[in-house]
């Protein structure tokens, strides 16, 4: 009578997916040619997003990758916006391959790293000599005895274990296992960091005029979780803004004195901020980038003071100036046009056929058209990004356990074995790097032990 065993031998259904995923997928995640290429890629990407301006307007992209000619014979604006180059790492593919290399690296982690590092934990005595021939070092001695050894072994930091007399084990260096596990753990903090960063950060721009107070509008790219970080109790306000030159008229440096304000207007940080020198509050980085003119200030003969908004020229690249118009007629029949180019004062004022009238700084008065026009300042205003970027942290914390991976990884683990069978001393060792230097160290214990040996041998005759 035959019984059919089949049915009690069968897996279930459900763990076909598990087995199908251990012998098919994971082999294929934890490859090391897959780990390398996906860093490559990821490499790649992180260098065009530096390369291309991210977060610009499409204005700005069709006017600096046209279609024709195509940068490259194929990038352009189109191609960018479609792709998303514009906002590289915000991407669901870029974080798609974060995602993925972060799972190879886990993964690997816990199919090779634990189980090397298990491995080396575990340990066994040799108790014949054929068992060192296995070594890649060892060597037979006619003299010397286990506890010589045992000596030179402590004096060169080996943990010894021994449980006979005539047997040894000893290692050190174990923590050289564990660094490859800290570089794969500091690696997933990184990519953990930079995907929390890009879900949860926003990058906006404001060009705000001296003496204006202002709350961050302006978004021009944000993580679907965002809102969160959206200042909404505090605004700030532009005390001054200000241009230091040279003494051949070029720009030296802009500066920008910022007031945190709270909900009730009470000042709560203040900081005079330039390029490399932000302000932080509450997770938000205000960078000084640019600069701009606002508006001027005039008086006409004895009028009140008009402050009228300049607006940038369209120069076709031969540099930045701004400009705008005054009425010198209560009807608006006759006006001049006022230009400037810089905060230093200067404005040049032209009539209505394009003719230079006059020159002057801030201060004087000039006539025009029968009135008299006095020029009272140039208002600047400042340029700044502003970021936020929750994951900065988690991100500096991963490059911190990385680098301590990094050094942990630098230790030898070395092992060495001995067996005192009758006045034969049998020693062999191995390391996983650092070959050299090992060899150089158990051929500087054989030479103590030899020594030893023949000054005991002197002593007794």
């Amino acid at each position: 009578m035959t019984i059919d065993n089949s049915a009690s031998t069968t897996s279930p259904w459900w763990s076909v997916p598990g087995r199908v995923l251990r012998r098919e997928f994971l082999p294929v995640l934890t490859d090391l040619r897959l780990a390398i290429a996906l860093l490559l890629i990821i490499a790649l990407f992180s260098v065009t997003g530096t390369v291309i301006e991210q977060g610009q307007s499409p204005a700005f992209y069709q006017a600096n990758y046209p279609e024709h000619p195509a940068l490259f014979g194929f990038l352009t604006w189109k191609v960018i916006q479609v792709v998303g180059l514009d906002h590289v790492y915000r991407t669901w593919w870029f974080l798609s391959l974060l995602v993925l290399f972060g799972t190879s690296l886990t993964a690997c982690t816990f199919t090779r790293q634990l189980p090397a590092l298990k491995a080396a934990q575990r340990w066994k005595y040799y108790e014949e000599p054929r068992q060192f021939q296995k070594l890649a070092l060892s060597a037979e001695l006619e003299t010397g005895s286990v506890d010589s050894l045992t000596q030179l072994l402590q004096n060169r930091r080996y943990k010894i274990f021994q449980e006979k007399d005539d047997i040894l084990y000893a290692r050190k260096g174990i923590v050289g296992r564990i660094g490859p596990i800290i570089v794969h753990i500091g690696i997933v903090t990184i990519l953990l960091g930079g995907i929390w960063g890009a879900m949860t950060g926003f990058v906006a721009q404001e060009m705000v005029p001296s003496g204006d107070t202002f709350q961050v509008t302006n978004i021009i790219d944000a993580g679907p979780l965002a809102a969160a970080q959206f200042p909404r109790d505090w605004s700030v306000k532009v005390n001054r803004f200000w241009i230091d030159y040279t003494p051949k008229g070029g720009i030296d440096q802009f500066y920008s004195d910022m007031s945190v304000l709270d909900k009730a207007g009470k000042e709560v940080d203040h900081k005079k901020i330039f390029v490399n020198q932000p302000l932080r509050y509450h997770g938000v980085t205000f960078y000084q980038t640019d600069w701009g003119i606002s508006a001027v200030r005039v008086r006409v003969n004895n009028s009140p003071i008009f402050q009228l908004p300049m607006a940038l020229l369209n120069t076709k690249g031969q540099g930045r100036i701004w400009g705008t118009w005054i009425p010198t007629k209560p009807d608006l029949s006759e006006g001049v046009s006022l230009l400037a180019k810089d905060l230093q004062g200067m404005v040049l004022i032209y009539d209505a056929k394009g003719k230079l009238v006059d020159t002057v700084r801030n201060g004087m008065s000039t006539q025009v058209n029968g009135v008299t026009l006095k020029i009272l300042d140039v208002v600047g205003s400042t340029g700044l990004q502003i970021k936020a970027d929750p994951g900065i942290p988690i991100v500096y914390t991963g490059f911190g356990i990385l680098m301590l991976g990094v050094v942990m990884s630098y230790f030898s683990h070395s092992q060495i074995w001995a067996l005192q069978k009758g006045d034969r001393l049998y020693i062999g060792g191995k390391t996983n790097r650092a070959q050299v230097a090992f060899e150089q160290e158990v051929l500087d214990i054989l030479e103590n032990l030899s020594s030893q040996s023949v000054q005991t041998t002197s002593q007794q005759s």
